[in-house]
């Protein structure tokens, strides 16, 4: 079996992926900024960076933040895993990167091809957003007494589950590019899913949908953040929301 370091790997996705590729068989070092023995700041870079790539066969690289300095994370990474010849950089990022001029989309897409150009074996997988992020959205939105939610946008959530287990499918095999992204069964209206989030938390609020401007909100109105054509997930929202209890 190979030897794997995930990035991010405490976090939502990270930690599913680590725990899959465990199960697996391989060995797995976790990389994240308070977790030892590989606690590096991938944004400063380190010393600590060189030793957690070293001996190190593929890099599945998930940690990221939308407050910023994926780019120069991606750069700190990059250069080490040149460093310590890593066979295999395998990256996950967003469907409608490319086709939604929004501040972190922007970022994701100039890290997919600062991975493309790094001279290493990579591969990058799409997905749609995650489950717990619309959760995230619809319970902010919940707190007044009316749910504003940015009107005429869709959704098509896939579970974060799912999305580990494709990372760690890929993460062994050779590097294989731009791979099919992976969407969430369904196509929704934030409303609808608002609803859904209502009846499992057994809350009452009115929903109102605002127009808003910009052309960010515009690529999400037309939907390019969307994967209709690649809807392979198989976890519901709503399944989701039972199984939170």
């Amino acid at each position: 079996m190979t030897t794997i370091l995930v990035t991010g790997g405490t976090g939502t996705l990270g930690r599913l992926v680590t725990e899959r590729l465990r199960a697996d068989g391989h060995e797995v070092r976790v990389l994240s900024r308070h977790t030892e023995p590989y606690a590096v700041d991938l944004r400063t870079g380190g010393p600590g960076l060189a030793e957690a790539v070293a001996g190190v066969d593929t890099v599945v690289h998930c940690a990221s933040s939308p407050k910023g300095g994926d780019e120069e994370a991606a750069r700190h990474l990059i250069e080490a895993a040149r460093g310590a010849g890593v066979r295999h950089l395998l990256y996950i990022s967003i469907v409608g990167v490319d086709r939604v001029p929004f501040a972190y989309y922007r970022s994701k897409l100039a890290v997919e091809r600062l991975v493309e150009a790094s001279g290493l074996g990579w591969t990058v997988l799409r997905t749609t957003q995650f489950h717990d992020l619309v959760l995230r959205v619809l319970e902010a939105a919940a707190k007044p007494p009316v749910m504003l939610l940015p009107a005429g946008v869709r959704d098509q959530p896939v579970e974060v589950a799912e999305v580990a287990a494709r990372l760690a499918d890929l993460a062994p095999g050779a590097p294989a590019g731009r791979v099919r992204d992976l969407g969430g069964p369904e196509v929704r209206t934030l409303p609808d899913l608002a609803r859904a989030y209502l009846r499992a938390s057994g809350r009452r609020r009115r929903i109102l949908e605002v127009p808003l401007a910009g052309r960010a909100y515009r690529g999400f109105r037309e939907g390019g953040h969307l994967a209709p054509e690649r809807a392979d997930g198989k976890g519901t929202f709503e399944e989701f929301l039972a199984a939170r209890g």
